[in-house]
């Protein structure tokens, strides 16, 4: 069992991220969700729709960081879905024999960016080289951690690939999520992040000033799949709705890459 006090300091790392939910006490009658946290504007959108479409209660969902909630699944805290935001923390929770491996499917794909407060004078930057170590004049990159959370992970791929990351990587600001690294910026506390395309689209007060090169990391990749000991009914009724007409638009709409064929659900 998870000691009570790492439960709380999730807690309370979470309720620091405007809109991200502390991890949701089991439901009777509502579906579960682990969820990486890059998913939050579009996967409670679908949820609510779903929703209403079907007259069920709407998924129970906790954002965090892939690292973090596979691990709390390892440790047994329960849910009825886990969705990751790379390949490499579903293929661990899939080798502790904790999903449904006939349910794993790859649901989306998204980009890394390089992002700044709105307001700054920053256009358009350079990667490569020491040029990012020149931009940052001595100030902090946001980045989610580097060596655990996929975010963090595909940034660091970049950086490596582009000759960047040695000029850089004593000026990390890690936080434990993409949100809280995408929140350092838009608060102003950092002057450059690498965060998904989308987080930088669901946060007015940052911009894009640069887009990394898709062959300079890892393809990215979020897999989706039923967890093992999930005996909720609905939960594969979700599962199947994430493919259908209405989820891809909501996908879309912020900015993801749907890598699935839409089924028959509207």
């Amino acid at each position: 069992m998870l000691k009570r006090r790492s439960w709380l300091g999730l807690a309370v790392a979470l309720s620091v991220l405007p809109g991200v939910a502390p991890l949701p006490a089991q439901a009777q009658n509502n579906v579960v969700i682990f969820a990486a946290a890059s998913l939050k504007n579009a996967l409670d959108e679908i949820a609510a729709t779903w929703s209403k479409d079907t007259g069920k209660p709407a998924p129970k969902i906790s954002y965090a960081a892939s690292s973090a909630l596979a691990k709390q699944m390892e440790q047994g805290a329960p849910a009825d879905m886990f969705i990751s935001a790379d390949l490499d923390w579903m293929d661990y929770v899939q080798g502790k024999n904790l999903i449904k491996n006939d349910t794993r499917f790859n649901l989306l794909g998204n980009k890394i960016v390089i992002i700044a407060p709105k307001d700054s004078k920053s256009t358009t930057l350079a990667i490569k080289g020491d040029e990012l170590a020149r931009a940052l004049a001595g100030d902090r990159l946001s980045m989610a951690n580097v060596d655990a959370v996929p975010a963090g992970k595909y940034g660091k791929a970049a950086l490596e690939k582009l000759g960047a990351w040695n000029a850089v990587k004593d000026s990390i600001a890690q936080a434990e999520n993409v949100r809280a690294a995408l929140l350092l910026v838009a608060r102003g506390e950092a002057p450059l992040g690498i965060v998904y395309s989308t987080d930088a689209a669901a946060e007015p007060n940052v911009k894009i000033v640069a887009t990394f090169p898709e062959d300079s990391h890892p393809p990215i990749i979020y897999p989706a799949a039923l967890t093992k000991d999930s005996s909720n009914a609905d939960a594969k009724a979700f599962l199947d709705f994430l493919r259908s007409a209405k989820a891809r638009a909501s996908f879309e709409k912020q900015g993801f890459t749907v890598l699935v064929k839409s089924n028959s659900s509207t």
